[in-house]
């Protein structure tokens, strides 16, 4: 999200959890309004609960600046509260105390990351993940405009340009420590085949293009890597901890080899069910950082 310096001054209408204003400023946007701050300028535009509905009506606002993007960073608590008002800003073009005749489109600009559709917690089924509120409002979006809902930027694994920022990360901390030799192989550790795996497959197949071939083109989820890339390859390492688990029959992915599964990846995804197949699978992290060290041909302490 710090790559997208074009929308760090613009007024961003901000959804997720926990201090999303501080989240947001510590990843550079200066100008951001919370989905509590909508609602209270617009107290009729939430609808759903009727415990928070207004007994009177209050007087229409015209001092509210207009929302120029969203930024959607997690997924919220109250998420009837969040589609509605996200829809309405990118119906009324930023202004959702007004109404349009005709809903603009292109939308307004709206930057989200964590595609993940499940995750794994103390239950013992996976939970929902940012990935299925996006699926809302993207299918709801669809079936009110008739059009798809765009993304200016689509972050979070497995996102190549996550890969980037990763290994971009990597490389400044060895030039810190003063390691001069450029690190060409990486691994990267998941319990998810269908984000952590995937991405890292991903992500391999275009260090081998740009080894190849020279840095290939993104698209448009994101701006271009600023440096070339020394790296040559991405090794995956599936844990058994988390989503994944070949011992569950109700796991949701399926057993390595099996059947075709499910997609359960973001709609701007192709799928290739090969991607989901990891270099390696192990127990837990442990495991992994074990196997990196005999791989790296380094004695394990």
């Amino acid at each position: 999200m710090k790559l997208f310096s074009e929308y760090h001054e613009k007024r961003m209408l901000v959804s997720g959890q926990g201090p999303v204003v501080e989240n947001a400023q510590g990843l550079g946007f200066r100008n951001v309004v919370t989905m509590d701050e909508l609602r209270m300028a617009f107290p009729l535009l939430d609808m759903v609960d009727l415990e928070r509905r207004l007994k009177t009506t209050p007087l229409p606002r015209n001092d509210f600046p207009p929302i120029e993007g969203v930024l959607l960073l997690g997924e919220p608590v109250r998420w009837e509260t969040s589609l509605q008002l996200i829809m309405d800003v990118l119906l009324s073009n930023g202004s959702p105390g007004t109404g349009l005749v005709t809903p603009p489109y292109p939308h307004l600009p709206i930057l989200a990351s964590n595609m993940d559709l499940l995750w794994m917690a103390e239950a013992k089924m996976p939970r929902f993940g940012h990935g299925t509120f996006l699926l809302c409002l993207e299918t709801i979006y669809q079936k009110v405009t008739g059009k798809e809902l765009r993304y200016e930027g689509l972050m979070g694994k497995p996102s190549i340009l996550t890969y980037q920022y990763a290994q971009d990360l990597i490389r400044r901390q060895a030039e810190r420590r003063g390691w001069v030799a450029p690190i060409r192989k990486l691994y990267a550790v998941g319990d998810n085949p269908m984000s952590d795996i995937y991405g890292a497959n991903l992500f391999h197949q275009y260090l081998q293009k740009a080894t190849r071939d020279g840095v290939p083109e993104l698209g448009a989820r994101g701006p271009q890597q600023q440096q070339p890339s020394a790296s040559q390859s991405c090794i995956s390492i599936l844990v058994c901890t988390g989503v994944y688990n070949p011992r569950n029959p109700q796991s949701t992915e399926p057993v390595l080899g099996g059947g075709q599964p499910p997609f359960h990846g973001h709609r701007d995804l192709c799928f290739s069910p090969g991607l989901m197949e990891a270099s390696h699978v192990v127990n837990d992290v442990n495991e992994a950082v074990q196997l990196v060290f005999r791989k790296e041909g380094w004695a394990s302490e």
